[in-house]
């Protein structure tokens, strides 16, 4: 990805706020059944990341910690017999910097590649990996843009977070690599055709 597309994204990423719904406040809650997982080990990689000149700049080995902590975080609980190993390189980035309060607030997002290996049977399950795209999400502290409520270091914990909840949650859409049943397929509506 180069900078020209990453900047291209930009109204995209920006309009993505509203749907931001895979903001990590579950880490309270007891862990999500994932089958037989185990994190067996990952592998974070954050130094091809770009950014957009308005963003707040990180250096690759502080994008590669707090991606590590938010991983071992979210899945070092586990203890399953199916041992997955993971692969996420950082292809870029915005922490938002200070903007104008309600009018033109800039959000945070953070743009990841991800491989998933099945360690026992030596083998990626999705060629060329999943691209994900996570947003800081809304809250009080983000509402007036998070570049006035936060600094650098917490921006970056969240969007770490956010983008683990997101690997899990695609980990979840895909139960049979889990060991879990079939995901169910919601019943039709009255004259609904299904399918």
């Amino acid at each position: 990805m180069n900078l020209a597309r990453l900047i291209r994204a930009l109204p995209a990423l920006a309009l993505l706020v509203v749907l931001a719904a895979c903001d990590a406040k579950d880490m309270g809650d007891p862990p999500h059944p994932m089958g037989n997982f185990k994190m067996n080990a990952f592998f974070i990689d954050a130094k091809k990341a770009q950014t957009v000149p308005l963003s707040r700049t990180a250096k690759p080995e502080d994008w590669e910690t707090v991606m590590a902590d938010a991983m071992t975080e979210r899945f070092g609980t586990y203890a399953g017999d199916k041992p997955f190993e993971f692969g996420i390189s950082i292809d870029g980035y915005v922490l938002a910097p200070r903007g104008v309060p309600v009018v033109a607030s800039p959000k945070s997002a953070l743009i990841i590649r991800l491989h998933v290996y099945d360690s026992a049977k030596k083998q990626f399950l999705e060629e060329g990996g999943k691209r994900i795209t996570v947003m800081e999400g809304v809250s009080g502290e983000s509402f007036v843009g998070s570049g006035w409520t936060q600094n650098k270091q917490a921006q970056m914990k969240k969007l770490a977070r956010n983008a683990a909840k997101a690997v899990q949650d695609y980990m979840l859409e895909h139960p049979e690599w889990l060991g879990l049943p079939p995901l169910q397929t919601p019943p039709a509506l009255p004259g609904q055709r299904q399918g």
